[in-house]
């Protein structure tokens, strides 16, 4: 796993129970995130922590000096790991995550997060955009239920529908087990 980062996309309190934007899965995705976490300290593999901080007034959650908007305690860096803060659902837009992998010569994104519908896949598609191997590991991040046009998606639903759609785009779609299996 030469030259390969673990991206751990907006894992934070308010997607949790008591949060403002509760996903019903974030518990099992952000234990399964936690199983990559610990496969990549233990092999002295490079993390990068992407916080999503909310601007303006539209925001919602993940508000600035919030609880909501702190990391999970499950996946919390520790130290020498990045962290990077981002105001858009794309990972790369107006912050340093694009030069940082760069400067660590990075070709190889291993892609966890919440949530699957928008800040992974705009960060996945970004990352392609530049040239880097993903891997998403599906059974790492989760999405809310949704409804368009009179159409209603189960959490579920709207999870399989995007990763289905990144799995086009991925150089591999893969569960936390196998890549513990690789490494």
């Amino acid at each position: 796993m030469e030259n390969t980062a673990l991206l751990i996309i907006d894992v934070q309190n308010d997607y949790f129970p008591g949060g403002k934007m509760v996903l019903p899965g974030a518990d099992e995705a952000a234990g399964n995130i936690q199983e990559a976490l610990r496969l990549f300290r233990e092999n002295g593999l490079p993390v990068i922590h992407i916080k999503h901080e909310s601007v303006g007034e539209r925001g919602k959650f993940f508000l600035p000096g919030t609880e909501g908007q702190k990391i999970h305690t499950r996946v919390e860096p520790v130290e020498g790991e990045t962290v990077l803060t981002k105001n858009w659902p794309n990972s790369f837009l107006k912050t340093e995550l694009l030069g940082h992998l760069q400067d660590k010569k990075i070709t190889r994104l291993v892609i966890t997060g919440m949530m699957t519908f928008m800040c992974v896949d705009a960060t996945t598609r970004a990352a392609k955009d530049f040239g880097f191997e993903c891997i998403l590991l599906h059974d790492c991040t989760d999405a809310p239920a949704a409804e368009y046009g009179g159409v209603s998606c189960s959490a579920a639903q709207v999870k399989a529908a995007f990763t289905c759609a990144l799995a086009y785009i991925c150089d591999e779609v893969i569960s936390v087990s196998e890549l513990v299996e690789r490494i």
